[in-house]
């Protein structure tokens, strides 16, 4: 499913609301002037709110485990807004609520 690139400047939360970041943005693609993520590399989670006792978190990272089938960067899908992705350790996906709409993959 086609869906707009993941940027370094997308907004992206898990199920909780913590705020995710790529760890490892491509160095090599820029969109909108920010390095694009791939689904090689980790999020880190912060400020989740679904702490103990309340369940099994909080959401500490976050991995795409989905992306474009036909973009690749350095050899990895690169994200995408309609990706699948799961934090750990609570097995919730990753949000995007926002992104760059000028480059569209699939």
């Amino acid at each position: 499913m086609p869906g707009p690139v993941l940027h370094v400047g997308a907004v992206v939360t898990c199920a909780h609301g913590g705020q995710a970041t790529p760890t490892q943005p491509s160095a090599t693609v820029f969109v909108s002037g920010m390095p694009i993520s791939t689904i090689a590399a980790p999020y880190a989670v912060a400020g989740c709110a679904f702490a103990p006792p309340a369940g099994n978190g909080p959401c500490v990272t976050g991995q795409w485990v989905v992306g474009a089938t036909q973009v690749f960067s350095n050899g990895q899908p690169v994200a995408i807004l309609s990706g699948t992705s799961v934090c750990a350790p609570t097995g919730t996906p990753l949000l995007p609520v926002s992104a760059q709409t000028l480059v569209i993959a699939t």
